[in-house]
Order: structure tokens, then C-alpha cells, then sequence
């Protein structure tokens, strides 16, 4: 979704601010993803895991 008229061209508030820079170094230092689907892929994961835990 673009703020602007002009094909190609947008602006995104979150950028701007540095929230996105933030987010993905918090994703890289602790390995706890900041999206909805890597959450539930993580917590999904971590659930099979302890199911079918390899003995």
C-alpha cells in the first residue's frame, strides 16, 4: 500500500523510524522471530519436538 501517486514509489513509516532495523537485530541476537507465522513455525516446532522427542 502506497502513500503516493507515483508507480514505484513508497514510503514506509516503520523504515523510517528504524523500527524494521530494530526488529531484525532482536530476530538475529535472540533467535525469537518478531513475525506472526515464524512465532507459530517456532512454537509449532518446539511442540513436535517434545511429541516425537529422539531417545
Amino acid at each position: 500500500m502506497s502513500n503516493t501517486k507515483i508507480p514505484g514509489l513508497s514510503f514506509s513509516w516503520r523504515r523510517a523510524l528504524g523500527i524494521t532495523k530494530i526488529k531484525r537485530e532482536f530476530t538475529k541476537a535472540t533467535g525469537v522471530p518478531t513475525t506472526r507465522g515464524g512465532i507459530e513455525r517456532k512454537i509449532g516446532g518446539a511442540i513436535v519436538n517434545a511429541i516425537f522427542k529422539k531417545r
